[in-house]
């Protein structure tokens, strides 16, 4: 498995273990992670902490040029509001664990040249599954439903 989605992983079943939804992102920049993440929306009551959002406030304030020169590990397919900020921030290049349960806005970043590397990585998969299965009405506010 590719080091930097188990990295995601860990940061979903953290989420997970918290209480939360065990989705989990992070921002490699020439080899090294600068910035990781899992949705925080329930255990700080935001309406905001997705896992792409935490992962960039955790990397700080950077370079425009480091931005465009990352990679967006996450364990699920970004929504509108992260596909917003991966293309403000300039990032090109995004490795997805799985789009079956949840496809996000793939085609915009693609249409705005993104890169995108789909893994659907069983893993990745069951989380989000089992998770959906047991709080269906978490993950719907999550999502905007």
């Amino acid at each position: 498995m590719d080091p930097f989605m188990q990295i995601a992983i860990e940061e979903a079943e953290l989420g997970q273990a918290e209480g939360g939804i065990p989705i989990g992102c992070v921002i490699v920049y020439k080899g090294t992670v600068i910035g990781r993440g899992h949705n925080r929306r329930v255990q700080r009551q935001s309406a905001i902490l997705h896992a792409e959002m935490d992962a960039l406030e955790n990397a700080g304030r950077q370079p425009a040029v480091v931005y465009r020169e990352s990679t967006l590990y996450t364990t699920l397919s970004p929504c509108a509001m992260c596909t917003g900020a991966i293309l403000l921030y300039g990032i090109r290049r995004i490795v997805i664990g799985e789009n079956l349960t949840f496809l996000g806005e793939e085609e915009l970043l693609r249409s705005r040249g993104v890169g995108i590397q789909v893994l659907q990585d069983p893993t990745c998969r069951e989380l989000m599954s089992r998770f959906i299965t047991r709080r269906p009405e978490l993950w719907n506010e999550d999502i905007g439903v």
